[in-house]
């Protein structure tokens, strides 16, 4: 499958952020807001479960990001994979019209926005400029990790039957399909260690897919990925695909992000995009987060303008941040 790029991928991320202003908001956890507006999630195919369950709910937790003045949205692909939805009962042609299903969600949210906004419908963030800020649609890929719901995605220990062929076997099918879903570029998103980010190297290369992506890793500490190995060396694997127009960090403590960038920015020359959870713990027993651990949205804001000195182009959130998360990156990047 070979997908006709236009554009070179690096000039697609440079002029999205030329338009964005030098700097661009991501959106915030998905799952949290699903809960919050009354969804059950306790599930194996987690926010996914929404695709089938309440559609409805995505495409307004989208919309709020969007109000809160978010550039990109996310997809709630994440736990969406084909081994997951057939572990259902659900055949592999509905499964893949489930993957497509969570774009156009998203499309669909994107283009309420646009022409509500327009309208003055509804009293919009003020910190950007609505006819002209681009939005993006981003199709979320998540970790293999991920899939199997036992909270590996924050370790990388998959096993010693875990290779790079079988990582690529795994993905294979949901990448093509959500390479040609409409989005405008693929997450492959909290990818906790070196093989995974090998393995989505080689299909990107191998598929022929063009519609420009980013990889962001979930990190331990400040040096390294959830499996110990260097986010560096990680880095560097992201920089070696031309596809790749940003690498960053997603659901990693707050704390960590201004080290994590100086590593990142030792390997590569692409956009760098952070956006890390709340600075909760995750319980992979219990599924759960651990508040106490956290910090509010102020401690969280407090961060942006460091991260953004330190070379961080793209600020949003993930697990357990919010709209109000978001609204208040929005108005930190615009004061800078």
């Amino acid at each position: 499958m070979v997908l006709k790029r236009v554009d070179h991928p690096s000039s697609l991320m440079t002029n999205f952020l030329r338009r964005c202003g030098s700097s661009a908001v991501l959106d915030g956890g998905l799952a949290t807001e699903l809960e919050r507006h009354g969804a059950d999630l306790n599930d194996p195919l987690w926010s996914a479960k929404c695709l089938l369950s309440s559609p409805h709910l995505i495409r307004r937790v989208h919309l709020d990001y969007l109000e809160a003045g978010a550039n990109i949205i996310i997809s709630s692909s994440y736990q969406a994979t084909l081994q997951g939805f057939e572990a259902k009962g659900i055949s592999r042609k509905e499964g893949e019209a489930l993957l497509e299903k969570s774009v156009k969600i998203a499309c669909e949210a994107r283009d309420i926005y646009k022409e509500r906004a327009s309208k003055g419908v509804w009293d919009v963030s003020a910190t950007r400029d609505h006819e002209q800020a681009p939005i993006w649609v981003a199709a979320s890929v998540g970790s293999y990790g991920a899939y199997l719901s036992d909270g590996s995605e924050y370790s990388g220990m998959y096993g010693d039957g875990v290779s790079l062929d079988s990582l690529k076997d795994f993905h294979r099918r949901r990448v093509e399909v959500l390479a040609a879903s409409g989005a405008d570029l693929i997450a492959f998103e909290t990818i906790p260690n070196k093989l995974e980010a090998k393995a989505y190297t080689e299909l990107l290369e191998e598929e022929g897919v063009e519609i420009p992506a980013w990889f962001s890793f979930s990190c331990k500490d400040g040096a390294n990925v959830a499996s110990g190995d260097p986010i560096e060396e990680c880095a560097a694997i992201a920089d070696s695909c031309e596809q790749v127009i940003g690498v960053g960090i997603n659901c990693t403590a707050p704390r960590f992000v201004h080290q994590l960038i100086q590593s990142i920015q030792k390997a590569t020359n692409k956009a760098i995009l952070i956006y890390p959870n709340s600075g909760e713990t995750y319980d992979a027993n219990t599924k759960e987060w651990v508040k106490s651990s956290g910090v509010s949205d102020v401690d969280f804001v407090s961060y942006v303008k460091k991260w953004r000195e330190a070379g961080a182009s793209l600020v949003g959130g993930c697990c357990r941040t919010t709209p109000n998360t978001i609204r208040a990156i929005s108005k930190a990047l615009s004061n800078n």
